[in-house]
C-alpha cells in the first residue's frame, strides 16, 4: 500500500509538471483546458471505483460474505471522492470558457444524479448497519451504474455545452499526441491512489469488524 502512495505521489508530480509546464497550450480554450488533465483521470477513476462497487455488491449479495460489503463500501466512499472531484475540476474548467460555474447541462446533470445515488448508498450503510443495510447498499450500488452510460451518451446523442468525448472513442484520441503522455501519466496516478486508498479502506473496516466481534464476544 505505502509502495502504491508513493508510486502514486510520484506519477501525480511528473504528471501535473508536464501538463502545466511541457504540454501544449488548447489554441480556443487556452490555459483553462490544462485542468483537463484532472478532470478526465478523476472521471474514469470515478468509474472504476464504480465498477468495483457494482462486482463486489453482486458478490456480496450472491455469497453473503461481509469481505465483499467491505470492498463494495471502500469503493462507494471513494466513488463519491471522485465524482466530487469531477464536478469542482469540471466547474472550474468550465467557468471562463462557458462563463458559468454550472450549467443544467445532460450530463453535469446525470453525473450529479450519479454522485446523489451513491452519497444514498453512504447514508444506507451509515445509518442501516448490518446485513440489511448492506444488502440494500447492494442494490442501491449495482442498480446506479446503469447511470454511467446515460452519462456517457448524454453529450453524444443531446445537445448539450459538453463537449463530446475527445479521448476514448472507437476511432481514437482526438487530442494531439503531444497531450497524451501527461494525461496518461496523471490517470495511472489517479488509479494507483484509488487502489491504495481502497486497500486501507478494507483493512480499515476489516479491523473494526474484528474489534465489534471481540467485544461483543467478551
Amino acid at each position: 500500500m505505502r509502495l502504491l502512495l508513493v508510486a502514486a505521489t510520484l506519477l501525480m508530480l511528473v504528471g501535473i509538471t508536464w501538463a502545466l509546464l511541457a504540454a501544449p497550450t488548447e489554441v480556443f480554450q487556452g490555459l483553462p483546458q490544462r485542468i483537463m488533465y484532472l478532470h478526465v483521470p478523476a472521471v474514469i477513476t470515478a468509474y472504476s471505483a464504480l465498477l468495483v462497487v457494482f462486482a463486489a455488491s453482486a458478490l456480496y449479495l450472491w455469497t453473503r460474505q461481509a469481505r465483499w460489503d467491505r470492498l463494495a463500501h471502500g469503493a462507494a466512499e471513494l466513488a463519491v471522492l471522485f465524482i466530487t472531484a469531477t464536478l469542482a475540476t469540471g466547474a472550474i474548467w468550465g467557468r471562463p470558457v462557458w462563463g458559468t460555474w454550472w450549467s443544467w447541462d445532460a450530463r453535469l446533470t446525470t453525473t450529479l444524479i450519479l454522485w446523489f445515488i451513491y452519497v444514498g448508498y453512504l447514508i444506507v450503510r451509515a445509518w442501516a448497519p448490518g446485513s440489511r443495510g448492506a444488502r440494500a447498499a447492494a442494490v442501491i450500488g449495482i442498480v446506479g451504474v446503469l447511470d454511467i452510460p446515460l452519462i456517457h451518451w448524454s453529450a453524444i446523442v443531446l445537445r448539450t455545452l459538453h463537449p463530446q468525448p475527445t479521448v476514448f472513442r472507437p476511432e481514437g484520441p482526438a487530442l494531439p499526441a503531444s497531450m497524451l503522455p501527461p494525461l496518461g501519466i496523471n490517470l495511472a496516478a489517479f488509479l494507483l491512489l484509488f487502489a491504495a486508498l481502497l486497500l486501507l479502506r478494507v483493512r480499515q473496516e476489516r479491523t473494526l469488524a474484528r474489534l465489534v466481534e471481540r467485544l461483543e464476544g467478551a
